[in-house]
């Protein structure tokens, strides 16, 4: 029975060049010079600093920039809420969301039932597989989740026949 998984993930070597990038810019920028502006890396969870809240969103627009040059989907960040530090510094963390929470595989789940496809859907993890009896409804299936999910950056693998 040919089948397929729906995944949300995001390449890990990708997002460490993207921070490094990021962190070369602003050391040579000249609007950060004398500045403590920097993103540093533990995984998953990247933490933002800066010396103002100003600061701190033009970091978070190079950031942007750079992981899309990096085909790393910036709707995977998951901004977290901004702390002071001392004085005027700040901080932020950002995590890099991979996998399909449970709820939104239930969501997937409901939206490919409610569309009378003839594919059933089974949550796997932190994964979706989406089996049928033809390619044709697969495909299908596809082309309604790509037009239909937009808060989640999602791929499809492992196609088999």
């Amino acid at each position: 029975m040919p089948s397929f998984d729906v995944v949300s993930q995001v390449d890990r070597q990708e997002v460490k060049n993207a921070v490094e990038q990021v962190n070369k810019e602003i050391g040579n920028r000249f609007d950060f010079k004398g500045s403590d502006a920097r993103i540093e890396q533990a995984e998953l969870v990247l933490t933002v600093f800066a010396d103002d809240e100003f600061k701190l969103g033009q970091v978070l627009d190079v950031m942007r920039g750079r992981m899309a040059k990096r085909n790393v989907d910036v709707r995977s960040l998951d901004l977290g809420a901004v702390e002071k530090i001392s004085g005027d510094k700040v901080k932020q963390a950002v995590t890099v969301k991979t996998g399909i929470p449970v709820e939104k595989g239930k969501q997937l789940q409901k939206l490919l039932k409610d569309a009378k496809l003839k594919v059933s859907a089974s949550i796997q993890g932190d994964a979706l597989r989406v089996s049928g009896p033809k390619k044709d409804d697969l495909q299908a299936a596809i082309q309604l989740l790509r037009r239909s999910v937009t808060d989640l950056p999602i791929q499809f693998i492992n196609f088999r026949d």
